[in-house]
């Protein structure tokens, strides 16, 4: 089963196109000469995303680019001379390849290849999984885990590094928390990041201490690579290995592309960008990657001689990726005023008003657009009156990642800019009831607010953040219809700020193209257009809401090659 799922990723589009199990038939010419290839997908119902009601049932392809769309009888007809390969769709639903418009591709493989912690409902079970992990391991090798989430548990309880080190005293532990703006370390983590009672707090991190001053193992936002310096580098093999879980598992989801930010944590830039260019080669592994560059690592991006754009019609590099504040879980995401249930503290700044204008400066001396990580309503601040100083260089647009918080006064501003909005529909499943405690609800009108920001105008691109939330861009559609997670039987959070289908749809399709300024290259079934398709086998416009979680993608097209196909693997 292994061999036939790669067959679809490794060949060549022409030959590929005789493995596909009698989905495809072919014609030559007299004296077994092919015609240059052209591919007519039928027999299916195709959302263009180009309006709301528009659907053709026929579309002709042509290296890697949709030629026309219509009808098969119009399309047979005007285009019979070129058609060499017909693809019958049997009833799926097309629509353009869906792209996450913000994740972390290698750290979502990492889930993958790591203990993951995520699905734990309680302390209990993690700390019965951590047992069972560090039994595994030989002494003084490092125990990871990904995704722990205290809001899961009933007791809300963050392990002590004194309890991490009961659990495996014979290894370095570190945790990752789900939002990634926090770890866990035990005791010889920290011994070996060398961070103790007299350790500061670094800029735009916290190491949180007990009352006599020492750390309790708690690391936020840049606190956290006092320890994970302390991590071995990872291999190349290791990177590759992640890289292709990610890329394995995303392409059965439907994605055709992902906008990722990977290039500073993986031994440097150097390092990470080659793992992406030897596994989406355009041979064996097809798929769009839009990679931000981290502000620490631009100067290296421009003296291996890349600039902002293009590198190939697979890899491209986008806009210079900042941090402007942390997270509202970990209760570091910077707010105007002070957080609800810990009036204590109103979040972390990353970098000051003016350190961030000067980043932000930095990016425009590249001739770079920006990717501000902006969580709270303040952090959000900060990052306009930098852009607004500093404005994006001619036919580009900046984005500002997450927007959770975002009242009226600054969304005005926002649009006399040339922005994009990268929201996470699934943060409102995950987030929610919790999320009320740390804001109040006297911020809830203009927190998570997705259906108000589309109706004013702005551009938005929908994503996971995965690891952080699921890569399945169809649960990240049905929390933007829904506002709620898959089981919960109320009218969802905030009920007025549920988006339509086709707008939940657009996120991934319309909106992702339009951050990066493909908008008349990606996103809709037009002639022009990329031949990237998400083929399902149920029509998520007009199904019930809870009907989108039941949908199977039937199969992935990314420049005009089948990458995924369920049956394959039923086979």
């Amino acid at each position: 089963m292994y061999f036939l799922r790669r067959t679809a990723t490794q060949y060549p589009f022409e030959l590929k196109s005789l493995l596909t199990f009698g989905k495809m038939k072919t014609r030559k010419r007299r004296y077994g000469v092919r015609r240059a290839v052209g591919t007519l997908w039928y027999n299916g119902k195709i959302y263009t995303m180009n309006d709301e009601s528009e659907s053709v049932e026929a579309v002709v392809t042509h290296n890697g680019r949709i030629k026309a769309v219509g009808t098969k009888k119009e399309m047979k007809n005007k285009w019979n001379e070129t058609i060499t390969t017909y693809v019958d769709l049997k009833g799926g639903v097309v629509f353009p390849g869906f792209v996450d418009s913000h994740l972390h591709m290698i750290g979502y493989g990492e889930s993958m290849l790591r203990l993951d912690l995520s699905q734990l409902k309680s302390a209990d079970d993690m700390k019965k999984a951590l047992l069972e992990k560090a039994r595994e391991l030989k002494r003084g090798q490092w125990l990871l885990g990904e995704g722990w989430n205290e809001n899961n548990f009933p007791d809300r309880k963050i392990f002590h590094r004194q309890e991490l080190d009961e659990i495996a005293p014979d290894n370095p532990v570190v945790l990752t928390r789900v939002c990634r703006h926090a770890i866990l370390a035990n005791s010889k983590a920290l011994e070996l990041g060398q961070v103790t009672a007299e350790t500061e707090n670094p800029s735009g991190g916290v190491i949180v201490r007990d009352n006599d001053g020492e750390a309790t193992g708690y690391l936020l936002d840049a606190a956290q690579e006092l320890v994970r310096e302390a991590v071995p580098e990872v291999t190349d093999e290791y990177l590759e290995e992640a890289l292709t879980a990610a890329l394995d598992d995303m392409v059965k989801k439907g994605l055709v592309g992902g906008h990722t930010e990977d290039l500073n944590y993986y031994g440097g830039f150097a390092q990470t960008f080659d793992t992406f260019t030897k596994v989406i080669d355009g041979k064996k592994r097809k798929f769009r990657a839009h990679l931000l560059v981290h502000h620490e690592v631009v100067e290296d991006m421009k003296n291996k001689g890349f600039t902002y754009g293009e590198v190939n019609e697979y890899l491209s590099f986008g806009g210079m990726k900042i941090f402007a504040d942390g997270a509202l879980g970990g209760r570091t995401a910077l707010l105007r005023q002070p957080y609800n249930d810990a009036p204590e503290t109103s979040g972390v700044a990353m970098h000051t008003r003016d350190e961030l204008k000067e980043l932000v400066k930095k990016a425009r001396s590249f001739e770079m657009p920006v990717a501000i990580h902006t969580i709270g309503d303040l952090a959000l601040e900060y990052a306009i009156e930098a852009v607004e100083e500093y404005p994006a260089p001619p036919r580009t647009m900046d984005r500002f990642i997450h927007l959770q918080i975002a009242p009226s006064d600054l969304r005005e501003r926002l649009k006399s800019l040339p922005v994009a909005l990268d929201i996470q529909p699934r943060f409102v499943a995950s987030d929610f009831p919790w999320v009320e405690e740390r804001l109040g609800t006297w911020r809830l009108p203009y927190s998570f607010a997705w259906k108000t920001l589309l109706k004013e105008g702005l551009n938005c691109a929908g994503g996971s953040d995965a690891p952080i939330e699921p890569v399945d861009p169809l649960l990240g559609i049905h929390a933007a219809v829904t506002r709620k997670s898959p089981g919960e039987d109320h009218e969802g959070y905030m009920p007025e700020q549920k988006l339509t289908p086709f707008e939940a749809v657009s996120l991934f399709t319309t909106g992702s193209a339009k951050a990066i300024g493909k908008e008349e290259t990606y996103g809709k079934i037009l002639p022009g257009y990329a031949a990237d398709f998400t083929v399902l086998d149920k029509d998520i416009l007009t199904a019930q809401p809870d009907e989108i979680l039941t949908a199977s993608v039937l199969q992935t097209v990314i420049d005009e090659t089948i990458v995924y196909q369920k049956e394959e693997e039923e086979d």
